[in-house]
């Protein structure tokens, strides 16, 4: 029969996508498959061999650890990004890296059509799309879960599981434990299944890249992270030390793990205006960004900061959870992110223990805006108490006409 064309599969060896190989394989298309190494612990001799079984014509892996940390992990560590102000991102900081090296495998395959396993109310639909379109204004796409063929045939996991016992799909996930995992260097991320009761707690053994913080070490581990213009450039710990970029990231994985550091369990906005419950552990995330807000505190600015927080840290992180990214406002946002971490230079002194992190200290040997004598309650050195007299009086000008106003409207002092 005539093929259809040729399409370049976002293929992660798991239930969806190995069902939609084997769909898209029925539906006449040639499929050449596409699978981003961004820390996920996977068998990858074993996905090769998958994807052959079912009947892709080719399985592309890429190493995609170093630009994954180097280029949005470590950026979103210098913005301090937070979505909804609890959630670290791990799933959206991924989709650019592998989106970008996806469009590179369809060009240097001769691919007409992209297609992915992502569901019709989540959010990555839209994250990849975006950037395929934006890389590739040309591109087809092919969304099962948005094509009623697709669909109406496959209602949900149940259904998929179904269909791949019926094809000799091998597969890990049971009817009896459905979750959705997404797993990656930042973080794992558990969705749907039982999980969609938010009102009961996740399982003891769901988390993967955690350990129990009830069975956690009892002795503290105690680390030092050094920054340079707000990137992590050392960690040391328990007389280890490490320098490059994607080793120091995985020390504080394994770290973070052992502790318990780094579980969140949430229910959150999706772009497409659906709220859903979330589980995920980011241990590295999670300590790298409570250092990293504890050194701008000693090193930053103080109205630089309340700007960056106020614009860039909240707008940033909504680009990116929304699948921004390869967009000019995230651009524009970034340059002004960079320019405010030119001086975020020092290291802090952090003890993890039982799913806590703590600091215990914070120095910079360049950044001087801390003063120990200026800010002593014993010293008067470079302050005179009079000035404040001042200070108070330039500032109550306007809050004592505003007083005014409310007692001649009867209101008085403190009220609405």
């Amino acid at each position: 029969m005539t093929s259809k064309g040729k399409v370049c599969l976002a293929y992660s060896g798991g239930l969806d996508t190995s069902c939609i190989l084997k769909w898209l394989l029925e539906q006449r298309y040639e499929v050449v498959c596409f699978l981003a190494n961004v820390g996920q612990e996977e068998d990858w001799d074993q996905v090769r061999a998958k994807a052959a079984s079912i009947g892709a014509s080719k399985m592309v892996i890429k190493d995609l650890r170093r630009e994954f940390v180097e280029e949005l992990c470590f950026r979103a560590i210098q913005c301090n990004a937070q979505y909804e102000g609890r959630y670290l991102l791990g799933t959206s900081l991924a989709r650019p890296v592998i989106a970008r090296a996806q469009m590179q495998v369809a060009t240097q395959e001769g691919c007409q059509y992209v297609s992915h396993g992502c569901t019709g109310k989540g959010n990555d639909q839209v994250r990849f799309e975006l950037a395929f379109l934006t890389i590739s204004p040309s591109i087809k796409i092919i969304a099962p879960w948005r094509m009623p063929e697709f669909f109406e045939r496959f209602q949900g996991r149940n259904d998929l599981l179904d269909y791949a016992a019926a094809t000799g799909i091998p597969v890990t996930s049971t009817k009896a434990k459905p979750y959705s995992m997404d797993d990656n260097l930042a973080h794992c991320s558990y969705e749907s299944g039982q999980l969609e009761d938010p009102s009961q707690p996740p399982p003891n053994d769901m988390w993967t890249r955690t350990d129990d913080p009830m069975t956690a070490p009892d002795t503290p581990q105690d680390v030092t992270i050094q920054f340079e213009k707000g990137i992590p450039v050392k960690v040391k710990s328990e007389g280890r030390e490490f320098t490059d970029s994607l080793e120091l990231f995985i020390a504080l994985n394994a770290i973070g793990k052992t502790h318990g550091i780094g579980r969140i369990d949430i229910v959150e906005n999706r772009f497409v205006g659906i709220k859903s419950r979330g589980c995920y552990d980011s241990p590295a995330m999670t300590i790298l960004r409570l250092a990293h807000l504890d050194i701008e505190g000693l090193v930053m600015d103080g109205r630089v900061r309340s700007l960056r927080d106020q614009f860039v840290t909240h707008s940033w992180s909504e680009i990116l959870y929304n699948g921004m990214y390869f967009s000019p406002e995230r651009e524009f946002i970034e340059n002004s992110l960079v320019f405010s971490q030119k001086r975020v230079n020092g290291e802090v002194r952090l003890r993890c223990y039982r799913g806590n992190c703590y600091v215990l200290g914070r120095s910079s040997e360049t950044e001087k805006l801390y003063s120990e004598e200026e800010s002593s309650m014993d010293s008067l050195v470079d302050f005179s108490p009079v000035d404040t007299t001042g200070f108070i009086n330039i500032n109550s000008i306007r809050l004592k006409k505003y007083g005014l106003q409310k007692l001649e409207e009867g209101n008085g002092i403190g009220q609405s």
